[in-house]
């Protein structure tokens, strides 16, 4: 069987998806400099910084562009040394990680904290994709379900111990999206949703009304009271209210590249400006206009990755699109979700505008899988 060489594909490339994650990594890069740059009292240490947003742009880009040379099945094969490695690197943080802001959820490396969170999501994708790639009547028995619960709860144990539930939930939505469209039983996944939601009403019971029972830390538990208007501190959702004013003063047209106030002031928090509140920054510099523009490129991105999965040439190709699409679109929702206060404060990045290496890299990986999947959808 004959395998085109990989410059024989270069015309067969999904330029719509190219297009817009490289549209987001420009936005990502200005509006990055624009809210470090606003920093005058460490300018230096801010343009050092920037230069490794750069860098990890490079690096990220570099990994998918590599990752194109190998045909995806062949990718799946090493899902399952990725999946254990990933797993170690948790229980790694864990014990050896550098604890900031009473969370241990980075890896020093020098000038990169390598965040195994991140890259545990892409190994997880490779081996639901993998597994879930079995027969039809395996599909059908209580095996692959209860293997596939198995492998989504360690993950997430690991990584709500750091603690960070907001990419600890991500998990099992992967989960369930790439189970529901594998084709196991409809029934199975009903009574897990409905599991599900049941452990969370009750866990969001508690915390409402008897909060010294929860299990979760205390500022998890603070956004959530927050979130639901019950919180008697009244700084508990400062960060959220000064993001919505940046939101709501950009107007139509926005103030302005590198002319936001919110930030540059101090009101909006410096050290979150330019990661979980980016968006916020780029609303009040360009306004509603835009806001719309980087929506429409995330639509593009995320559309572009549907119709691969609809295109794709197996199962295996058709679940490691789906499990990636997952992956962005509940980035992207969350995130800028607590940028309006739609959604509670989580520490999730929004893909490819966010600054920070693991998240950049990690992305851009994800979108070379995507692709991946669309220049080898042919048989030959």
């Amino acid at each position: 069987m004959y395998e085109p060489h990989f410059n024989e594909r270069k015309s067969d490339f999904d330029w719509a998806l190219l297009l817009c994650a490289l549209g987001l990594m420009c936005v990502g890069a200005l509006f990055i400099y624009s809210a470090m740059a606003g920093h005058e009292s460490a300018l230096l240490w801010y343009k050092q910084t920037y230069m490794h947003q750069i860098l990890w742009y490079l690096i990220g880009a570099a990994a998918a562009v590599a990752l194109l040379a190998v045909e995806y099945g062949r990718l799946a094969r090493w899902s399952g040394v990725a999946y254990w490695l990933t797993i170690v690197l948790l229980v790694a943080v864990l014990i050896f990680g550098t604890k900031i802001n009473g969370a241990r959820r980075w890896i020093a490396l020098g000038f990169f904290g390598l965040q195994p969170s991140e890259f545990a999501k892409i190994a997880f994708i490779l081996l639901l994709a993998n597994f879930l790639s079995c027969p039809a009547e395996e599909l059908r028995g209580p095996r692959v379900f209860w293997a596939t619960l198995g492998f989504t709860v360690l993950p997430f144990v690991l990584i709500k111990q750091e603690p960070d539930l907001g990419s600890a939930l991500v998990f099992p939505v992967i989960s369930l999206s790439m189970m529901f469209v594998a084709g196991v039983p409809g029934r199975r996944l009903v009574w897990l949703m409905g599991g599900t939601g049941v452990l969370v009403g009750l866990l969001v019971a508690i915390i409402l009304f008897a909060p010294a029972k929860s299990s979760i830390e205390h500022y998890q538990e603070r956004r959530l009271l927050e979130y639901f208007g019950r919180s008697k501190n009244s700084s508990a959702g400062y960060n959220v209210d000064q993001a919505l004013i940046s939101v709501g003063s950009g107007g139509f047209k926005g103030k302005g590249w590198r002319h936001g106030t919110q930030y540059s002031l101090g009101f909006l928090p410096r050290a979150g400006a330019h990661n979980d509140f980016i968006f916020s920054v780029i609303a009040e510099e360009e306004g509603f206009v835009g806001s719309v523009v980087i929506l429409a490129l995330y639509t593009g991105l995320l559309s572009s990755g549907i119709k691969i999965a609809s295109q794709a040439r197996d199962r295996l190709g058709q679940l490691l699109a789906v499990g990636v699409v997952t992956l962005l679109f509940c980035h992207v929702f969350v995130n800028i979700g607590m940028n309006i206060r739609l959604m509670p404060v989580a520490g999730i990045p929004l893909p490819l505008l966010s600054y920070g290496g693991s998240s950049v890299v990690c992305s851009l990986i994800a979108i070379g899988i995507l692709h991946n999947v669309h220049i080898y959808r042919k048989s030959y």
